[in-house]
């Protein structure tokens, strides 16, 4: 088993939990940002969620071809 294959089932075993992180992450960092630049922040965490929801093997666009994101798109 590769190092990829084990970064799907942790994300699967852990899905609920990494929603949260990514949220608390983006608020730290809207914070420390002054809220400058909240929607490209906001963006960013829910692209981050739905990479992380391909990961867990639920079928949604990022994750589930076998390989592993290059970058997220701007």
């Amino acid at each position: 088993m590769g190092l990829f294959d084990k970064m799907k089932d942790l994300a699967a075993d852990h899905a609920d939990n990494l929603d949260g992180v990514v949220d608390k992450v983006a608020d730290v960092v809207d914070e420390k940002t002054g809220g400058e630049h909240t929607d490209k922040i906001d963006s960013a965490a829910e692209k981050a969620k739905g990479l992380l929801e391909g990961l867990g093997g639920e079928g949604s666009e990022g994750g589930s071809g076998g390989e592993p994101p290059s970058r997220l798109s701007p």
